[in-house]
Formats: C-alpha cells, sequence, structure tokens
C-alpha cells in the first residue's frame, strides 16, 4: 500500500486527476479510471484508490487516481453530450470525500493537489512532466482538453471552477447529510445462509443488509480490513465483479465501506456502508449483493444462501 494514502503529510503528495471520457452518458468501463460518473450523477467506483490505473493521464499515472464524467462523446460535436450538472455535483463531492478521508482541508485543494486533464496536458501545475499537449489556447497540441470548460462556450478555467466548488464542499457540512436523511434500518430478522442461521438487518425498501465480516467468514473468504482506506480487501482468484450500476451510493448518508479484490489493479467487487455500534464501527452490505457477486445460490420467499457455484 502506498505510504501516501496512511497519514497527511505537510506537503500534498497524491494528485487526484479529473477527465471526461469522451463517450455516452452510460459509458462505465474498468480499467481506464478509479471512479466514473454516469449521466445521471451516479457515482460508480471500478478500482481501489490505491491502485496505480496504467492509462488515465500520460507519464501521470503514478501516487494517483483519476475521476471521470461519462460525457463529451457526442459526433461530430462533443458538445451535444455536455457534462450535466448532476455529474459535476458529483463529481466535486467524491473528490471531496476522498479529500477529507485523506485528512485533506480547503487550503490542501491546489492546482499541485487537483487538476483537470486539461490543465495536466499542459503542464499547468509548473511540473514540467511531458511535451504541452494539451488546449491551443495554452500553446498545446489540442489532444486533451478534458474540463477545460464546463459549458459549451463557457469560460476556459474548469478547473479552477470544479476546486473552488471542492474547497466550499470541505469548508461547509454539505458532506454530512442531516441523520433524518441517512439510510435506516428498521428491524432485525435472521435467513438461511449455507445451511445456518444469519442475523441480517431490513431498511426501509425491505433489503437485507448483513455484517461484512459474518458474510465472509460464513463463505470462508479470506480477506483483510484496511482502516486507513476503509476497505476490504479479498484474496480471492474467482470473482469477476459486475460493476453493477445500482451500487451502494453516498447519499445513504453513512460514510462507504469498498469490498476490492487484493492484488493487481484491485477492482471494486461492491460497497457498503459504516455504521457505528456498541462494538464499534462496523461494516455492511447488502446481503443479494453479496451473493450474487460471489456466485452464491440464491431462492427466495423466503430468502435462502446456498453454497458458492459460481457463475
Amino acid at each position: 500500500m502506498h505510504t501516501w494514502f496512511q497519514a497527511r503529510a505537510s506537503v500534498v503528495a497524491a494528485t487526484i486527476y479529473l477527465h471526461w471520457t469522451a463517450h455516452g452518458y452510460d459509458w462505465i468501463r474498468p480499467g481506464h479510471y478509479h471512479r466514473i460518473i454516469g449521466g445521471d450523477g451516479r457515482v460508480h467506483r471500478l478500482h481501489a484508490l490505491t491502485a496505480d490505473l496504467p492509462a488515465h493521464t500520460w507519464r501521470r499515472n503514478s501516487n494517483s487516481i483519476a475521476l471521470a464524467c461519462a460525457c463529451m462523446g457526442g459526433q461530430p460535436d462533443p458538445w451535444t453530450l455536455p457534462p450535466t450538472a448532476a455529474q459535476l455535483l458529483s463529481l466535486c463531492q467524491e473528490v471531496a470525500a476522498i479529500a477529507r478521508s485523506w485528512g485533506w482541508t480547503a487550503a490542501d485543494i491546489t492546482i499541485q493537489s487537483v487538476m483537470a486533464h486539461a490543465e495536466a496536458a499542459s503542464n499547468r501545475d509548473g511540473r514540467w512532466m511531458h511535451d504541452n499537449y494539451g488546449p491551443v489556447i495554452w500553446g498545446g497540441t489540442g489532444e486533451r482538453w478534458d474540463l477545460l470548460q464546463l459549458e459549451q462556450y463557457g469560460p476556459s478555467d474548469g478547473g479552477e471552477q470544479l476546486r473552488q466548488r471542492i474547497a466550499a464542499l470541505l469548508n461547509g457540512d454539505e458532506l454530512a447529510p442531516p441523520a433524518s436523511d441517512r439510510l435506516a434500518f428498521r428491524g432485525v430478522t435472521s435467513i438461511e445462509a449455507r445451511g445456518q442461521e444469519l442475523s441480517v438487518q431490513i431498511d426501509a425498501d425491505g433489503r437485507s443488509w448483513a455484517l461484512m465480516v459474518d458474510l465472509l467468514q460464513r463463505y470462508d473468504l479470506a480477506a483483510q480490513w484496511d482502516g486507513d482506506q476503509r476497505r476490504v480487501l479479498i484474496a480471492a482468484s474467482d470473482v469477476a465483479p459486475t460493476y453493477r450500476d445500482n451500487a451502494v451510493q453516498a447519499a445513504v448518508g453513512w460514510p462507504l465501506v469498498e469490498m476490492a479484490l487484493q492484488g493487481g489493479q484491485a477492482p471494486v467487487i461492491l460497497t457498503g456502508i459504516l455504521r457505528p455500534s456498541s462494538e464499534g464501527d462496523r461494516a455492511w452490505c447488502r446481503v443479494l449483493e453479496f451473493a450474487e457477486e460471489f456466485g452464491i445460490s440464491v431462492s427466495f420467499e423466503p430468502l435462502v444462501l446456498g453454497e458458492r457455484r459460481g457463475g
């Protein structure tokens, strides 16, 4: 694990790069960016933030993370699919949440720590990492101009606008929804999982949630808790994440927890929540989502989890 994620240093070491995908609003693919925000503003968490992805920002992929809005894929005019207001809001909220989890404050949100790809391509942070392949107005070749503008014919300071929004979020309490808006558990019950009783909580929409540790132990899945990153690392070679559209979002109001595969690009299997208890903070996930991601046989009425069969 990279040491620059473990504690806040006096100098920001990690860089967050902001992109657009140059595809449609529903283009969600792993391997390119750590997060992709769909046209509806939904955040798709694809890779653990400690994974170095090889191809998001030329010669700047190490010690960095990348977030992208799925947009600007119109042909021949990319502006027929511009960044939506929902995307830009979610992008700023996600960056602010990451920054806060690293111990950053609004003062840390500078062009050295958070950059639009247009700015990075033109070395606007003062680090000469490569030739200038950014916007022509900055002396570049025009090959990359992600988020130079946030709207068609808008000012060419998109990166600075985004940094101001992110800093404003860190200065306020917008990232902490009122307790009344948080996902609530309405009651406790039990289901059968692998032939034994498993305690679960039911939310307001009737979905079952279980402690991650209970599910992992029930299915003999080796796991490692990374408290610094609020994630659970799974040592399994027979899991292929589905990157579902209905993954848990920050709107649930609780801190999010990622379950990711250990090693490589650390793809995210699912996202859960962290809730306080008398025994300390506990990580929960949706039972059916866990079963589907790990290839567990499921039957309904009542909900019963069988064995891991894969596929």
